[in-house]
C-alpha cells in the first residue's frame, strides 16, 4: 500500500511534499448506557487536530459525530455528520460540513483482526454545490505472540470524486491514506495507537498534488 502511494506521487506533475502530525480521540458505545433497550444502537464521538508545514502551521480540526445499529457482533450501519474546519496556507477559511451514511464489517482470524468500513460522504464546502465523496477503507490489527496488548496496525484509506463542483474539483480520484504503527490495548475500554501517516492528496485539476508525512496518534474508548 505504501509503494502504491510513492507510485500515484511519481506521476504527478507537481509533487508538494512537507511533514506534519494528526491527534485524534475516538469514543464508540452502545446506547444501553441510555436505555437497556437500546443495546443494539451506537454512538460514534470523534475529534481531530492537524498540523502541517513541518508541524509550523495547525490547518484542520475535525468533529464528527454518529448513530449506529448493530446489526451483528461484526456488522454495523451509521448514520453521521462532521465538521470540517479548514485554513490551508495562503488560502481562505473554509468551514466544510459533511453528511454520510457508513457500513462497518468487522472479520476476526487467526492472524488477526480485519476491518472494512465504507462511507459515502456529501460534501458541502461552500454554497449549495455539493460533492459527493465515497471512502473505503480496510484496517488489519495483529497482536504479538510475545505481548498480546501490543499490536502491529496498517490502514488504507482510499477516496474518491463522483462528481465535478465549483469548490470541491473535478470527478476522478481525490486522496490516499496509508498508515502503519502500533498500538497498545489497556483495557477492553482504552487502547492507544501511533506511528506514520502518509497522506497523497490530488488538487481540483488533477496536476499539483501533496503529499504529507505524518505522525498520527490516536486514543480510542469504548463504552
Amino acid at each position: 500500500m505504501i509503494l502504491g502511494s510513492f507510485s500515484m506521487a511519481s506521476m504527478a506533475d507537481d509533487l508538494l511534499q512537507d511533514a506534519g502530525s494528526w491527534m485524534q480521540i475516538v469514543g464508540e458505545g452502545s446506547l444501553k448506557v441510555v436505555d437497556p433497550k437500546l443495546e443494539k444502537g451506537r454512538i460514534w464521538l470523534e475529534g481531530q487536530s492537524r498540523f502541517d508545514d513541518n508541524w509550523n502551521h495547525w490547518y484542520q480540526g475535525m468533529v464528527r459525530t454518529a448513530v449506529g445499529y448493530s446489526l451483528s457482533d461484526r456488522a454495523t450501519i451509521w448514520a453521521g455528520y462532521t465538521w470540517l474546519p479548514t485554513q490551508n496556507v495562503g488560502k481562505s477559511y473554509v468551514s466544510q460540513q459533511d453528511v454520510w451514511p457508513a457500513f462497518r464489517y468487522v472479520l476476526p482470524t487467526d492472524i488477526g483482526t480485519f476491518s472494512f468500513r465504507t462511507m459515502f460522504e456529501s460534501n458541502f464546502i461552500q454554497g449549495d454545490d455539493v460533492r459527493f465523496r465515497p471512502r473505503q477503507m480496510l484496517r488489519f490489527m495483529h497482536p504479538l505472540e510475545f505481548e498480546p496488548r501490543l499490536s502491529l496496525i496498517t490502514w488504507d484509506e482510499f477516496f474518491i470524486r463522483v462528481n465535478s463542483t465549483k469548490f470541491g474539483g473535478q470527478s476522478g480520484f481525490d486522496q490516499n491514506r496509508v498508515f502503519a504503527g502500533l498500538g497498545w490495548t489497556f483495557s477492553k475500554n482504552f487502547r492507544a495507537e501511533g506511528g506514520y501517516l502518509n497522506q497523497y492528496l490530488d488538487d481540483a485539476t488533477h496536476t499539483n498534488n501533496t503529499m504529507h508525512h505524518l505522525i498520527m496518534g490516536s486514543l480510542f474508548i469504548n463504552f
